[in-house]
């Protein structure tokens, strides 16, 4: 009989995981708060092992084809001249530019399109309660009534409420000091169609301007440890970052104008997620709610996308939930924790806070690019463990379709 599955959170980690699930004969709905699908976000990098599940999706060719066009990314003076530039294939697979970006938004459309003959979708509604018993999970959701699943998966953000309601405080939130808001304002002569610009500023400051498609994409950075306004209301969100880069200089007139105008705006914390157990009874975490690696880290949708195939894999390999748990936990913590290792000094290195510091960063990032230092830096880069033995669980897709019958069927 096959299982009847419920994942909450309609982003990158829940239809990657209704994809495979579908794949392997399981009854799927993904419930998601937000009324309708959002194809908002910022550019994301599909890396390492993340391509390859990708590849194993049949979709590497479809996202190759959404990419955003970036190709580099500048680091620019007040007077926009670029003081040092680093390119797509610098440093290796340990870059800050990856060959596969895309814009979340298109991202998440490409999976939930592909998950949909399989997967039922309820958005604009949300988990208020979970009553886990010996033969399934009794779901109270805040529109669509009670029902029963065989098993509930949290593929949310990083202050998942469901994770809340089963897990309690267990997770752990690192703080990394940092708050960044996202938003998109229209394109401008300065901009590039394939080269991001990065300007800091003192006080720990940074404004980020990238390509992708009929927009500019703005992130700006701020040192700043949590005080709580990730909590508050977009509208005091803004008004803080109006505040905090008033002074900024460069381009922070027009980008201020278009925080303003903005209607795709997104504000957070910067940090990690560190739990001792992903799964509790037949309730499991995936993604940013089990193990958020950061922004920072480069590897929070290579995360999400490999986390959904072990989780897929093995739940269809075991016919005991609890076995498949403890072996998705297995294989994915050695990774999760190598993503997580994001240096201490990271954040600061990239958010100097002082002229002087700026000026030492941007010459020390156009020397790293030089011949024989670069040769150094990209054995340093390249060599940081960023790999995982995926298991070949079948089903994926290939030149003759669909393999391997899978538990269940």
């Amino acid at each position: 009989m096959a299982r009847d599955v419920l994942i909450t959170g309609a982003s990158v980690a829940g239809p990657a995981l209704a994809w495979w699930l579908g794949r392997y004969g399981m009854n799927v709905t993904v419930v998601e708060r937000a009324p309708e699908f959002r194809d908002n976000g910022q550019n994301v990098d599909i890396r390492g092992a993340g391509r390859v599940v990708a590849q194993r999706m049949g979709i590497e060719d479809e996202i190759a084809a959404r990419t955003t066009g970036e190709k580099a990314i500048a680091f620019v003076d007040e007077k926009n001249e670029v003081q040092a530039q680093i390119d797509v294939g610098d440093f290796g697979a340990g870059g800050p530019t990856a060959e596969l970006e895309i814009l979340r938004g298109d991202l998440s459309r490409i999976l939930v399109e592909r998950s949909r003959d399989k997967a039922r979708y309820q958005f604009g509604d949300r988990i208020t309660a979970l009553d886990d018993g010996p033969d399934g999970v009794d779901v109270t959701f805040e529109k669509g009534g009670r029902r029963r699943f065989d098993l509930v998966i949290a593929a949310e953000g990083i202050g998942s409420a469901t994770r809340t309601l089963v897990f309690g405080d267990e997770a752990r939130r690192k703080p990394l000091d940092l708050y960044m808001g996202y938003f998109s304002i229209p394109p401008a002569p300065t901009d590039s169609e394939d080269t991001a610009r990065w300007f800091n500023a003192p006080a720990g400051r940074s404004v980020f301007l990238r390509p992708g498609g009929d927009a500019t994409h703005v992130v700006l950075t701020a040192q700043q440890p949590p005080d709580g306004r990730e909590d508050l209301e977009p509208s005091e969100q803004k008004a803080w970052l109006r505040k905090t880069f008033a002074d900024a200089g460069w381009e922070i007139a027009r980008v201020l104008d278009g925080l303003d105008k903005a209607d795709d705006f997104y504000f957070e914390a910067i940090g990690q997620v560190k739990m001792d157990r992903w799964s509790k009874g037949r309730v499991a975490l995936l993604g940013d709610a089990a193990y958020c690696a950061s922004p920072i880290s480069g590897m929070g949708t290579s995360l999400a996308l490999v986390g959904a195939y072990v989780l897929a894999g093995e739940l269809s390999r075991h016919e005991d939930h609890e076995a498949a748990f403890a072996a998705y936990e297995r294989i994915m913590r050695p990774y999760v924790e190598q993503a997580q290792n994001v240096p201490k000094l990271g954040p600061r290195i990239a958010q100097p806070q002082t002229r002087f510091g700026i000026a030492l960063q941007q010459w020390a990032l156009d020397l790293s690019t030089k011949p024989l230092v670069k040769s150094v830096a990209t054995k340093l880069m390249s060599s940081k463990p960023e790999k995982i033995d995926l298991p070949n669980y079948g089903y994926g897709v290939d030149a003759g379709g669909l393999k391997t019958p899978a538990v269940g069927d």
